[in-house]
């Protein structure tokens, strides 16, 4: 009897292998939408396997140098991604059995005329794997994280955070929503949980957003507890000129429009100005919008108010993003400072006197955060830091520090009865006090 030539899951499998291929090769990664994958339950299962091959990254790097004896072939196709989404099945997704895991992982190969030729070196290598699979999936989870990183953050934040931080990585992160208006029902509707303010968190994200109750009528917006925490900083009356700088993709904007503010949303990329655009469309709100860089930008008047939202390494985003915490280097950071310093000094221009600038990262490196005011104090004569206090933060209170700045990150107590953390996040607040 012939062999099926297109064996099930084989495509499912392809597909992952190639969204992996991709980030391994230096892109972030981009869960799989309907339009990619039209079965919810194919979607889902493809985005776990690339996820877990990414959380586990560290892991699978360790059982690699193990399992294959002169190291990963050279010019080999689609081998090392199809090898680390079936290490990640076979080792971290035991739910979903081995023989597929090996069956499929060994078809995939053979698909690809850069790869075929390994397909017994695959095979080999996981049935290895599968041998000693008791031992490889208990691997330490100081492994979770790049060496330098976790020597970094453990200095940083403490080791019992860094256990913190390694458990919010494997956990991935639940869906919070920012609500347009603060309706019981509505909470119930979408089965979420307060979180304080106008935040709500889903704990499962097994749904599309798109079919979540309310999204249609724009009643929410997708928005991290804690990139919720800088725009409610601003405390100015309503109608006051406040600016979005770095804006893209518009849930500040959104929160500074909620606010009653007279919002100008500044980004640089036309094409993430057009999905700002339809984001504030969809929840019925109205902004300004300029398209430029926000190192030089000159507003027609002064601004009450900027809420500077700085590019970053994001490896505050590492609970979506695993990715980060691997393609982050010294040099990033560096040309990240940087670029952060040019835009605080221009959004400092952009102020009226006793102006408000509010500058966030999502970044947990002290150099893109806690240095930077540091600089600010020293080269920004005409900023002066405005303390946050713990009453400001709510339950987020202890995310307040000594100096008045904000340090939010996965390791902080969240309420009673809710799971999960939260995204990695600095913040300070400064006023103008020049003329």
């Amino acid at each position: 009897m012939p062999k099926e030539k297109n064996p099930p899951g084989l495509k499912l499998r392809l597909l992952a292998a190639e969204r992996l291929a991709l980030v391994l090769g230096g892109n972030n990664f981009s869960p799989f939408g309907a339009g990619e994958i039209a079965d919810s339950r194919d979607r889902a299962l493809a985005n776990r396997l690339v996820t877990t091959a990414l959380r586990r990254h560290g892991q699978i790097d360790m059982a690699l140098s193990e399992l294959l004896d002169r190291g990963m072939p050279k010019k080999s196709g689609s081998f090392e991604a199809v090898l680390r989404l079936s290490l990640a099945q076979l080792l971290f997704l035991p739910d979903l059995g081995a023989h597929s895991a090996l069956f499929l992982a060994v078809e995939a190969v053979k698909a690809d005329p850069r790869a075929r030729h390994l397909s017994g070196l695959m095979n080999a290598v996981l049935r290895r794997a599968q041998a000693n699979s008791a031992r490889l999936s208990a691997m330490s989870d100081d492994l979770l994280f790049p060496p330098a990183i976790r020597e970094f953050w453990s200095r940083a934040y403490g080791e019992d955070n860094l256990d913190r931080f390694a458990q919010a990585l494997l956990e991935g992160a639940p869906l919070d929503l920012t609500l347009k208006d603060n309706d019981p029902e509505l909470i119930e509707a979408l089965g979420a949980t307060p979180l304080g303010f106008d935040t709500v968190r889903i704990a499962s994200r097994d749904k599309p957003v798109e079919g979540l109750f309310g999204y249609d009528e724009g009643r929410w917006w997708v928005q991290d507890a804690a990139a919720a925490v800088p725009a409610r900083l601003i405390t100015l009356a309503p109608g006051a000129s406040v600016a979005d700088f770095c804006a893209a993709p518009g849930g500040k904007t959104a929160q500074l429009v909620k606010a009653g503010y007279d919002v100008t949303a500044l980004d640089a990329d036309p094409a993430r100005v057009e999905r700002l655009n339809a984001n504030l469309s969809r929840l019925g709100y109205a902004a300004r919008i300029a398209i430029g860089d926000a190192a030089d930008f000159r507003p027609p008047a002064p601004f009450d108010a900027i809420l500077l939202d700085a590019p970053c390494t994001a490896t505050g985003t590492f609970r979506r993003h695993p990715e980060v915490i691997w393609h982050r280097t010294d040099k990033d950071v560096e040309s990240r400072v940087a670029l952060q310093r040019q835009l605080l000094a221009n959004a400092a221009r952009c102020l009226n006197p006793g102006g408000v600038l509010v500058y966030c990262v999502c970044s947990l490196e002290p150099q893109e955060g806690e240095d930077q005011v540091r600089w600010v104090a020293g080269h920004l004569k005409d900023l002066e830091l405005l303390p946050v206090t713990p009453e400001e933060l709510g339950w987020l209170g202890p995310a307040a520090l000594a100096d008045g700045t904000v340090r939010l990150h996965p390791g902080l107590p969240m309420p009673e009865g809710v799971e999960g953390a939260l995204d990695g996040f600095f913040v300070a607040r400064f006023r103008r006090t020049g003329g």
